[in-house]
């Protein structure tokens, strides 16, 4: 059964300020996030998206981001407004302070009313079509219509070549935003020319990573029993888009070559295709590897692995693979994670790799192309210090996208939202006449 649509944990009328301790937010039952006193009131952020437990990547994405920003700035308040899908709940931690039921219009102004009673600060929406109800994700707008305070939108995926209901949307997600934060140069671009936002409104803010040590693979080998072989990986949730069957293909000549490899694909099958098909995808791996009689050298995890796990599986590769199947991959959270752990990567040239990998940081193959795959990883495994200096390129790329140094940069986007705010109010914006063409605009969504 789905979540209520109420505040967990507290009623928005029990959130209250001590006034003898300004900066402590407390509920009933417990403190929110306690800090010691200071002089001004430090500001308090919610957070709108998944949230771990439910296993997606949005949901990863803003539990990181959440503990990155309590981590850095403990003087500051977080809380989050999760979104359920259909027929879920989960077994959220303590910051999970209101759930949204998916596909229920009502409960998105439930949700705006709660964050209007709590005195948030500031508002930062986790965006991506398809974990908000109705036609491409509309059901958010009424959330954003209802808020009072400055929002913050971190865009998951931005189209090059959206259809009317999803430029709808994008549009006025772009106009009830103070700032969009996007995580590639493609992105910034698509949002101007595309959907013609300013370019003074658009932060570009990388996908965080774990500060993760450069190790060598064979030290984190023996927790995955691979001890003395040659690992290739690709993790993450499974679906059919992902091209892991490239891979498989590549196989017999890669072995061909390398006997010891092993191809490793970690992850479960990704819930809503879990929900539509089963486990039908992994099946057809499963067949394919028997079919090519390489089935001794590929390894299923078939699980959700929790961040620190993803850090230890990660550090055990030889070779990072992502043989995602499209060029709209405008973020790919899996890919980011392997270049902070300085991995040697093999990928397709979808938009965010073609930008991560840029200047030698990774070897880019074309799209459904078994033997470039096979090339590729021999090469690589065959002259080792082409493969290192690759590691060493990618991990130190990758110190600018630690998620302490992201959280500083999600704050100054927080600071420029609510100056952007205050001038918009000086200027005589009226939030009624965005309100008003949002309505209009979106009467047949």
């Amino acid at each position: 059964m789905s979540t209520p649509n109420l505040p967990l944990n507290s009623q928005p009328s029990a959130i209250t300020w001590h006034e003898t301790r300004p900066n402590e937010f407390e509920t009933k039952s417990a403190p929110f996030l306690c800090v010691p006193p200071r002089r001004t009131r430090p500001m308090r952020i919610a957070v709108v998206g998944n949230h771990l437990p439910r296993q997606c990547g949005i949901a990863t994405f803003t539990t990181d981001l959440c503990d990155a920003i309590a981590a850095e700035y403990a003087a500051s308040e977080l809380m989050v407004v999760a979104v359920n899908d259909a027929q879920s709940s989960y077994a959220y931690p303590m910051r999970v302070r209101f759930a949204i039921t998916q596909e229920e219009l009502s409960s998105y102004q439930r949700a705006a009313e709660f964050l209007n009673s709590a005195g948030v600060s500031v508002v930062c929406l986790q965006h991506e079509y398809g974990i908000f109800g109705g036609k491409s994700g509309s059901h958010v707008l009424r959330l954003l219509q209802h808020l009072e305070m400055p929002v913050v939108t971190t865009l998951h995926t931005v189209l090059r070549e959206p259809d009317l209901d999803q430029r709808l949307v994008m549009e006025e997600i772009a106009a009830l935003s103070e700032r969009l934060v996007v995580m590639s140069k493609h992105s910034t671009r698509f949002l101007r020319d595309v959907f013609k936002v300013p370019g003074e409104k658009i932060d570009l803010i990388s996908h965080g990573i774990p500060d993760l040590p450069f190790v060598e693979p064979d030290v984190y080998k023996k927790l995955f029993s691979a001890e003395g072989k040659t690992v290739l990986l690709t993790f993450g949730l499974l679906s059919p888009n992902k091209g892991f069957e490239n891979v498989i293909q590549a196989l017999p000549r890669i072995l061909s070559r390398h006997s010891d490899v092993v191809y490793i694909i970690a992850g479960a099958t990704h819930p809503q295709v879990r929900l539509r098909e089963g486990d039908r995808y992994r099946i057809q791996l499963q067949a394919l590897a028997r079919k090519l009689a390489v089935e001794q050298n590929v390894v299923f995890h078939n699980r959700f692995f929790t961040p620190q796990e993803m850090a230890s599986l990660v550090s055990a590769a030889d070779i990072y693979i992502t043989p995602y199947s499209h060029e709209a991959q405008a973020v790919s959270g899996t890919l980011a994670f392997a270049m902070g752990a300085g991995k040697a990567i093999i990928s397709t040239p979808y938009w965010h790799a073609t930008e991560l990998l840029d200047d030698g940081r990774g070897r880019l193959v074309p799209f459904e192309d078994p033997g470039a795959i096979a090339a590729a990883a021999i090469d690589l495994l065959e002259n080792r210090a082409d493969r290192q200096a690759m590691r060493e390129r990618a991990y130190l790329y990758g110190r600018d996208m630690v998620w302490s140094k992201v959280a500083r940069s999600y704050m100054r986007a927080f600071g420029n939202a609510t100056v952007d705010r205050i001038q918009t109010v000086r200027h005589g914006f009226s939030v009624q006449a965005v309100e008003q063409n949002t309505a209009s605009r979106l009467v047949s969504i």
